[in-house]
């Protein structure tokens, strides 16, 4: 199975808060802190978990009516960085990057937004930017990162911590992230689609 990684940072933004709360508690049980954005962060909070804001990080608010919130050096990273790097390691430390070394999100609703009728408008502030970098960064740096780019994986990982606690094999990550490009594939197919329709 090979060396396990420790997830001790967990940054976490969903779009359906629905079946979180199961993997939070488990998470929160393991001592995984948690790091998140608006409407995630008050729902980690209202389950009775302490939550830090990425804002405290990135000293940056959320800006443009919600489209920018997580893009910034600090969060990308806190995600990219190779741990085993020298160099990784002391640009870490000198521009103060936290290490992430779990990504959790569930992408803006685009499909369903695109099937219900809504206005071009609407569809398109559906189109995820955030998540679906998150989603990328956490899959490249699959060796240092477990990335769980949906709530259909959720309950994967919430085996693998009753099994093995807050442990990933590289293997194990690999497996993520293959899932996970296929999601950001998926997505931006439908987005193309849609615009090739239009």
């Amino acid at each position: 199975m090979g060396e396990k990684k420790q997830m001790k940072t967990a940054l976490v933004s969903v779009f359906h808060k629905d079946g979180l709360d199961e993997l939070l508690a488990k998470l929160n049980a393991e001592g995984v802190q948690f790091l998140s954005t608006g409407g995630t962060q008050a729902f980690i909070e209202s389950l009775g978990y302490k939550c830090k804001k990425v804002e405290e990080v990135t000293t940056y608010p959320s800006i443009l009516g919600g489209r920018v919130k997580t893009l910034h050096p600090k969060v990308f990273g806190g995600i990219l960085a190779r741990r085993d790097n020298d160099g990784d390691r002391e640009q870490m430390a000198q521009y103060d990057i936290p290490e992430i070394d779990l990504v959790i999100v569930d992408l803006y609703p685009f499909e369903q937004t695109v099937a219900s009728g809504a206005s071009e408008a609407d569809i398109i502030e559906k189109i995820d930017i955030g998540g679906i970098s998150l989603i990328r960064a956490g899959a490249k740096n699959f060796k240092d990162v477990v990335i769980i780019p949906s709530k259909a994986e959720y309950g994967e990982l919430l085996a693998i911590l009753n099994e093995q606690g807050a442990a990933t094999t590289l293997e194990q990550r690999r497996q993520f992230a293959a899932k996970a490009f296929g999601v950001s594939s998926h997505y931006d197919t439908a987005i193309h689609q849609w615009f090739t329709q239009e």
